[in-house]
Order: structure tokens, then sequence, then C-alpha cells
């Protein structure tokens, strides 16, 4: 009996879950089994009643959302007119990534996982649970995991006789073909697709609208440890629309000297043009790459080689490295066993796959360019919340590790590095609805909670609803200092004159003990149950997600109980209720 066909769908909002997923696909080809990887929402979904084996990976966002590119299939997954016995003949399991510090931890993949069941799947396994916050990252689960799926498929659909697997050390041959031109073509020209101004059709990640840059302003004090911008764009013509809580997605590009530097160290030729050829039939170009294309287009626009790299990366690198010692470490990175070595290399010190090149010379240099687009991942774009009109607020990210050079986002330094008073600047962006819905009753009041950067997407609904006579705002913002780090205080104040805002702020260095919002929460602990449990108001709390969340959760916690007189486990179930209903709202980031 021939093997089947083993099919895996990705929902992947940062690329963890596609990367997985095609980690997943190179080991089924070592075992011999044909595989295809997709994006669910790229598979047509009537297809699931004749798949005799899917893997499903997905991640799990904001609220307990689903992925963008997955939306559309949860829709149809969940219409209540699918027949029990509809996927009566596919075996299937469920690889879920999270964040154990979010309420609805991997609810994507337990969601789904019991859809699947209840229309007669079989599941080989039970959810794959990964977790962000586990010291190893979600390959602490996956490792083991995948291994008791690779027995499972085994055992129900064994290699023909005589096919043994395909070692690791092995190279897999390359997703595609890079046929290099001699000479430029007369007709084409290189360039990025764009939806052009006076489009019906909204711009997308496959056509971003080229938005001129009005204004970049740094708006931190000038003493302050962090620059943080306000950038204005002019999207006229563009056909994008909004709401407050939408975000604006933004396509970076690598710095110049970066892609000089990583054009030496592989000896590639930055002019050199070339055309994609595809090696399978059911594989295709990626869309944001023009043919031909050079390969400094490549490697600006394409290739993101300012992230760290993922252990994928360590493994593939170590199957085309011909120099003995560097192939031994790389062999030791991509091991199971040496994956606490590689996160104190790698992880810990943000070390990125340009600078890993430059440690393993010898590799780099031998690195045939068809396996690029397997070795590196494409360039993902950056959300920000659009603080109104279209501006966003951008901390330009800098920090110091152990490693010389000071670690820097890739988006948020091009974008600060960008000067229209210099001259015309265009950003490639488009725009997609956010996890932040506010309610459409006039009378309902909001209380927001943005530290930082977080305010951005509240400036646009304070905007909004006080333009709709809506006054029940109340917004609690934290920053270290008055004169620093205070986004539009003087817009605030005015609004607090007007009685269309009540601003509850919170300085954490201007007195001995730090004073952040959880803190402003607990002091007005009574307003904030009597607007919670009185008079029905929504919270939302946007910013950092690395203990602030808890931190807030924790005191709206302990304000149920001191003020609501609800025991500990009646105030977790009240916060629990509120998350259920949509009346606690929470969008964060790393």
């Amino acid at each position: 009996m021939p093997s089947p066909q083993l099919l895996v769908l990705f929902g992947s909002q940062t690329g963890t879950a596609q990367d997985v997923s095609e980690r997943l696909g190179r080991e089924a080809r070592r075992r011999r089994l044909g595989c295809r990887v997709q994006a669910l929402d790229s598979y047509p979904v009537v297809n699931l009643i004749n798949e005799p084996l899917v893997i499903f990976v997905c991640a799990t966002t904001g609220q307990g959302d689903p992925p963008d590119n997955m939306k559309n299939f949860w829709r149809f997954i969940f219409r209540k007119n699918l027949p029990s016995t509809a996927l009566c003949q596919m075996d299937f399991a469920i690889l879920g990534l999270g964040d154990s510090s979010y309420a609805k931890f991997n609810f994507v993949a337990k969601k789904l996982h019991r859809r699947l069941l209840q229309l007669g799947g079989s599941a080989l396994l039970p959810v794959c649970l990964g977790d962000d916050q586990h010291e190893l990252g979600p390959d602490a689960a996956v490792d083991p995991w995948l291994r008791d799926l690779w027995d499972r498929v085994l055992g129900l659909y064994p290699p023909p006789p005589g096919l043994t697997e395909i070692p690791p050390g092995v190279p897999l041959p390359s997703k595609f073909t890079l046929l290099f031109l001699q000479e430029a073509p007369s007709t084409g020209s290189e360039g990025q697709r764009v939806a052009h101004p006076g489009s019906q059709e909204p711009p997308s990640e496959s056509k971003p609208f080229l938005a001129p840059m009005i204004s970049n302003q740094r708006v931190t004090g000038p003493s302050h440890f962090q620059d943080v911008r306000l950038i204005e764009f002019d999207i006229s013509g563009s056909s994008i629309s909004f709401a407050a809580g939408d975000v604006v997605l933004i396509q970076p590009s690598n710095s110049a000297a970066h892609v000089q530097q990583f054009c030496q160290v592989l000896g590639l030729d930055p002019d050199q043009l070339f055309t994609l050829q595809p090696r399978e039939p059911d594989v295709s170009s990626p869309t944001r790459l023009p043919q031909p294309c050079s390969m400094r287009h490549l490697v600006s626009h394409y290739l993101d080689i300012a992230s760290v790299p993922r252990r994928s990366f360590f493994e593939l690198l170590a199957c085309l490295s011909l120099h003995e010692l560097e192939r031994e470490k790389l062999l030791e990175f991509s091991s199971a066993q040496g994956q606490e070595e590689l996160f104190e290399y790698c992880n810990r010190p943000h070390r990125t796959i340009l600078e890993v090149l430059c440690d393993f010379p010898h590799t780099a240099a031998a690195i045939p360019p068809d396996y690029l687009l397997d070795l590196i991942p494409a360039i993902r774009p950056r959300a920000f919340s659009i603080a109104s009109s279209l501006l966003i607020l951008v901390a330009v990210v800098q920090f110091q590790t152990r490693l010389k050079e000071p670690r820097r986002g890739l988006c948020s330094s091009w974008l600060a590095s960008l000067d229209p008073g210099q001259g015309p600047v265009r950003v490639p962006l488009w725009v997609r609805p956010g996890s932040l819905a506010f309610p459409e009753t006039p009378d309902t009041p909001v209380i927001m909670v943005g530290p930082g950067t977080g305010v951005a997407p509240f400036r646009a609904a304070i905007q909004e609803r006080v333009a709709q006579g809506q006054t029940g705002n109340f917004l609690f913002f934290g920053c270290r200092w008055r004169d620093q780090d205070f986004y539009w205080e003087a817009e605030w104040q005015e609004l607090e004159k007007r009685d269309c805002l009540t601003l509850v702020p919170a300085f954490s260095r201007e007195q001995e003990q730090k004073v952040y919002v959880q803190h402003r929460l607990r002091e007005l602990g009574s307003l904030v149950w009597e607007l919670l449990d009185r008079q029905g108001a929504y919270f939302y709390l946007a910013g950092n997600a690395k203990s602030m969340p808890a931190d807030v959760s924790e005191a709206l916690m302990s304000i149920f109980q001191e003020e609501g007189g609800l025991c500990s486990p009646d105030a977790a179930a009240y916060l629990a209720r509120l998350q259920r209903t949509r009346r606690f709202q929470t969008e964060t980031w790393a």
C-alpha cells in the first residue's frame, strides 16, 4: 500500500508555527513520506474530507484568537451544519504554540482538537502544548511530541521496503533553484509589488501601499534613555480605512551595511540578477519578490538576516557545512542535547543570523545560493497600534548584551533612520483589524490601562469616543518622568478640562518608591469596582507583555476581593467572566 500524502496545515502570526511546520515537512521527507505544507487559509478546506493524515500547527494570539492566516478556516470548521461524520476517515494531530503567561494558553489548539473529534476525526496523540515561557521555548514540548508522532505515523504507514530514512547530516533538495542571468533583461524592472493610489483593492502584505512619511519626530526628552518616535504617514488615495484598535503593518528592510556584509561573507555579487524556479509543482515563488530579482533586493527586502536564528537554521547549516570543526559545533547546536548551549550562544545575547554566519566563516562561504530561502526566513511585517489618522508611536529598540554591538530592532531602527526632511520617504504598509474592540453603546464607560507606548491605541479610541459624545473615558497612563516620556500630555489635559477624560498618571521614577499603573488601580479600587460592577464598564490593557499584564490582573483580583467582598476563587471567576464576555481585553507585545 503506497504511503499517503501527509498534509501539514499551519496558522502562524509571528513565524514560529510556520517554522515548526516546515520542520515537520523536512522530517516527513527524511522518512520517505510525501508531505505538503500550507497556511490554513491557502488550503481549500472542503478538501479535508479526503485527507487521510493531517497535522495542524496552530498558534494562539491576543485574547485566545486564531492567527490571521487561519481565520477563514476557523469560521468554516465551526459551522453548525457540518455533519458529525465529516472527518471520519481522517487521522490528525495538533501541535499548539502559545504563551502560558496568557489566560487562554494554547486556546486555539485545544478548541480545534475538540472540534475535529466532534467531526469524527481520530486523534493520533494528545495536543502538544508548546510554551514560549519555557526556558528552552516551545521545543521543550515539541521535541518529545514529534518523536511520538513519527512512531505512530510510521506504525500506521511504514515506508516501502528497501527505502531507508535519509540521515540527518544529508541535506534535502532546496525548495528553489536560482537561475543566474548573464545580462540584465531588456524589459521589466525590479521593484516591489505595490497597491497604487486610487486602487479600489485595499493594500495587503502581497501588495502594500507605499505611504509617504510626513513627519518623524522624537517625543521623549533628550536625556531620556529611550528614543520614542511619533511617525505620521499620508494615506490619501490608498483605500485604507480603519477604526480605533486597528493596527498598521510595516514591511521593514535591512540596513545597507548589513546587506554588504552578508554578501561579502557568503561571496555573493549584490548586482547579480536571477530568477527563482520552484523544484516542486505545488510550490510557488514568493509574491513579494520580483522576477528577475537582484541579490541586493533579495537580501535588503526579503531575507531576515537581522533575526535571531531558530534551531532549524543550525540543522540545515550543519548539513551544508564542509568544514569539520564548524560542522561539529553546528550539529551540537541542532541536537536536542545542545539546546541549553544554543540558548546561551544565540537566544540570550540575541545573536543574529548575520553574526552567526560571521562566526562560521568557512561554512558561510560554501552555502549554495539555492539554499538561501530554505536557510533564512522572510522578513515579517511589524504591527504598530494606530494612534489616530495614520500616526504611530514607535519605541526604538536598542539594548546591550554581552556582544560588542548594541542589539537593535530591525523595524524601529529602520523607521528612526528615515528623515522626510531630507527628501521624499515612502514606507510599505497596510492595515488589519486589531484585537481590541470597543463598546458601541454610548453610555458604557471604558477603563484603559496603557503604560508607555501601550497608550497609542487608546489615543485613537478616546478621540473617536469624544467625537461621538462618549465621556466615560478613564485612562491609567504610566511612564518614568513627567517631563521626559509623558506622551500627549497637553492633549489629555485639554480633554480633562472638557470633562471628556479622567486621567490617572503613574510616574514610576519621580519618588523613592516606584509607582506603576497597578498601584494607581489599587488606590482607586472603589472607582474601578463601581465602574466594572455597577456600570458595566469595559477594561482594556495594552503594552509590554513581560510582567505588567500579570501585575494588573493581580491588582484587579485584590480590588474584587477588597471592594466587592469576593473570596479568592470568586474573584478569579469574576475576572474570567470579564475575559469571556470580552469586557477585559488585552493587546500586549514582547
